[in-house]
C-alpha cells in the first residue's frame, strides 16, 4: 500500500493504510477468484475512506483532510490495483516502463482532452490539484485494475513527491541500470526541490 496525504494528510495517510491493512488481512485468501479480489479492493478503499472521513469530522483542524491511496495485491501472474489520487503504479517489463494508473488530477484531464501536452503538464502550476481523493466525502470511486505481472516484471508504487521532481526516463534508468537504487531516487527528488513527501515501494516478480 502507498499513500500521499494533504490537509492533515499525515494522519489521513496513517488511518488509510492501517485500516486497509486490517481489512485485507481479515478478508483476503490466496485462493480467491479474480472478481472477489477486485471486490475486496473496492470494499477496502471504501472502508478506509469512511475511516478517514469520520475522523475529519472530529475537529475543525482536520476538516477536509484527505489522502491518495494505492493498493496492490499480487496473485499468481496478476496484480490487482486499487487507485485514487495522483500517486502512481508503474510496471517495468524488459526495456519498457508503463504507467498503469491514471492521475485523478486537474492537469491529467487537460492532457486527456488535448488542451495541453504531457510536457506542459510537467510544469503546470495546478499539477497538484486533485479531482479525487480518499476521505474527503462519504463515498469514493476508486479505479480498480487488473494487469499482468510476469516473471522478471518490476512494480513501482510511488507518490507524486517523486514523480513531480524526477522524470520518468530518469526513474526508469535508476531502477533498471542502477540495481533498483531507491535511495538515489529519493536523493534526486530531494535535490530537485523535495516539495512533497516521497514514498517509493518496489515489488519484483
Amino acid at each position: 500500500m502507498e499513500w500521499d496525504g494533504y490537509n492533515g494528510g499525515e494522519l489521513a495517510s496513517k488511518i488509510a493504510v492501517d485500516s486497509s491493512k486490517e481489512y485485507i488481512q481479515n478478508k483476503y485468501t490466496p485462493n480467491m477468484e479474480k472478481e472477489d479480489i477486485m471486490v475486496l479492493i473496492k470494499e477496502t478503499m471504501e472502508y478506509a475512506n469512511l475511516k478517514v472521513y469520520n475522523k475529519s469530522l472530529e475537529s475543525k483542524e482536520l476538516e477536509g483532510m484527505g489522502t491518495t491511496l494505492e493498493i496492490c495485491i499480487i496473485n499468481g501472474n496478476k496484480v490487482y490495483i486499487g487507485h485514487i489520487g495522483d500517486s502512481r503504479v508503474y510496471r517495468i517489463r524488459k526495456q519498457f516502463m508503463r504507467r498503469l494508473t491514471t492521475d485523478h488530477s486537474y492537469v491529467e484531464g487537460l492532457v486527456k482532452d488535448g488542451t495541453i501536452t504531457r510536457e506542459q503538464a510537467w510544469k503546470h502550476p495546478k499539477k497538484n490539484m486533485l479531482m479525487k481523493a480518499l476521505g474527503c466525502e462519504t463515498s469514493v470511486e476508486p479505479d480498480i485494475l487488473v494487469k499482468g505481472f510476469l516473471k522478471g516484471d518490476i512494480l513501482l508504487i510511488t507518490s507524486d513527491g517523486l514523480t513531480n521532481m524526477v522524470k520518468e526516463e530518469e526513474i526508469y534508468n535508476i531502477i533498471v541500470n542502477e540495481n533498483i537504487n531507491l535511495k538515489k531516487l529519493i536523493k534526486n527528488a530531494n535535490e530537485a526541490g523535495g516539495l512533497d513527501n516521497i514514498t517509493v515501494l518496489i515489488a519484483k516478480n
